[in-house]
């Protein structure tokens, strides 16, 4: 680090999970290191077991797969190596503040084994490269367009700079599919995999609706209902979307939907 002035050690570290919901996945692999202020670097990765099955999504983004892992040390096996590189330390990382050390922090805490996280200064080269390159159709048109946009956030002009962009992107990057339906799966990742547009409710393997969320998540809403059906009522009186509210209603009147081959 010839250009960051450090006080005392800096913790930088990544995670790769089985999916993004901080409170319920877990880690299959951890990076750290550490690094001193005169400079010593101690470095440590580690896939690990999360004893639970890997979803095909996450193994297509991080290419860990259950047979990967099966073998290796839970992350409770670790936490001696994870809390000794984290002692006394200052953390940075790379979308660290919103997800990974929400997620460690989390993990650490269901193994018994909290990090004591106060008084520790954080570094986010995210926010930073956010602040610094902004990401909103003004920046996008610029740097496709090299114009400047003008009467940004006006809506028709928001909408013809947007297929500018579009059209410049195509034209920039011959590995783009030129075609919508390969740019739709290029753009959705996730397919069609969720019933809803606030992704509450999905379709899993065998094309029955499952929450998508919370202790239940992966539960399929007919078991649900016959067998939770308060907890149903429950997620109907809080604020979900009315079309999460429209499904769940159904299902309690015994109509569920299913997915067609």
């Amino acid at each position: 680090m010839r250009r960051l002035r450090l006080d005392r050690a800096l913790v930088c570290f990544d995670l790769e999970t089985t999916g993004t919901d901080i409170a319920n996945d877990r880690i299959v692999e951890i990076g750290i290191i550490r690094v001193e202020p005169l400079g010593l670097r101690r470095s440590f990765r580690s896939l690990v077991n999360p004893e639970r099955p890997i979803p095909p999504e996450a193994s297509a983004v991080h290419g860990i797969r259950d047979e990967d892992v099966r073998d290796q040390p839970t992350l409770a096996e670790l936490a001696d190596e994870i809390h000794s590189l984290f002692e006394d330390a200052d953390l940075a990382g790379f979308n660290s503040t919103r997800f990974d050390l929400p997620l460690l922090a989390v993990e650490m805490e269901r193994i018994g084994r909290p990090l004591d996280l106060a008084g520790r200064r954080h570094v986010d080269a995210m926010a930073i490269f956010h602040l610094k390159e902004p990401r909103d159709l003004s920046a996008a048109y610029r740097f496709y367009c090299g114009k400047e946009l003008e009467n940004a956030h006006s809506a028709l002009a928001d909408v013809e700079a947007t297929l500018e962009v579009l059209d410049a992107q195509l034209e920039r990057y011959d590995d783009l599919p030129r075609d919508l339906d390969g740019l739709h799966r290029l753009c959705n990742p996730d397919g069609d995999r969720f019933l809803d547009v606030t992704r509450k409710i999905a379709w899993n393997d065998e094309g029955e609706a499952v929450l998508a969320f919370g202790k239940h998540r992966g539960t399929p809403l007919r078991r649900l209902a016959r067998e939770q059906p308060d907890y149903v009522q429950w997620m109907l009186g809080k604020d979900f979307s009315p079309q999460v509210k429209r499904i769940l209603s159904e299902a309690l009147e015994g109509r569920f939907p299913r997915r067609e081959a």
